[in-house]
């Protein structure tokens, strides 16, 4: 299967985005977010996608886009919150690389503050609402993951030497396998 090496799966806090970053590095791999790509491909930021679009609107287009990665981007890709959770894209995630960066309440607090920028956030109380997500949301991921690594308290990079002590070996499978 080609793709990405590793694909990083979470909720809003977790920090997909920069263990995403210091784990490419480390590897030595390109780093490829999934919400950077559909912003691209948008042309301007997800809350305005939502607002225009409508949370329907938004996750169509983020399946289109997570389709198109899983076929063009190598190294490690990271996904938005919410991208494994409609039916087509958790077939494509089916069986990849999947590290789950877990992530506890109080710590999504401090990291989340107000849920400024994160449509899915809105309201009266941001974290009742991150809290609503976490119990859709983690069975999937965790159906999907093949790794689950806790994301906090320590800095990005030691989440990424946490990921890679664990994979170990297993990123290097793969190009074996097919050279085989």
């Amino acid at each position: 299967m080609s793709g990405p090496a590793v694909i990083l799966l979470g909720l809003m806090g977790a920090g997909k985005t920069s263990v995403g970053r210091a784990l490419a590095t480390r590897l030595d791999l390109p780093f490829s977010d999934l919400d950077a790509m559909i912003v691209e491909r948008a042309g301007c930021a997800i809350p305005e996608i939502f607002e225009a679009e409508g949370e329907a609107g938004f996750r169509a287009l983020e399946a289109e886009v997570l389709a198109d990665a899983l076929g063009s981007t190598e190294g490690v890709l990271a996904l938005g919150g919410g991208a494994a959770m409609t039916p087509a894209s958790r077939a494509l995630l089916q069986g990849r690389p999947i590290v789950l960066l877990e992530i506890d309440e109080a710590l999504a607090t401090t990291r989340l503050g107000g849920g400024s920028g994160r449509p899915m956030l809105r309201g009266e109380d941001p974290m009742v609402r991150w809290r609503q997500l976490a119990a859709q949301r983690e069975p999937v991921y965790r159906e999907l993951a093949r790794w689950r690594v806790r994301s906090g308290p320590g800095s990005a990079a030691a989440v990424a030497r946490t990921i890679t002590d664990l994979l170990g070996q297993e990123l290097l499978v793969p190009d074996e396998e097919e050279r085989a």
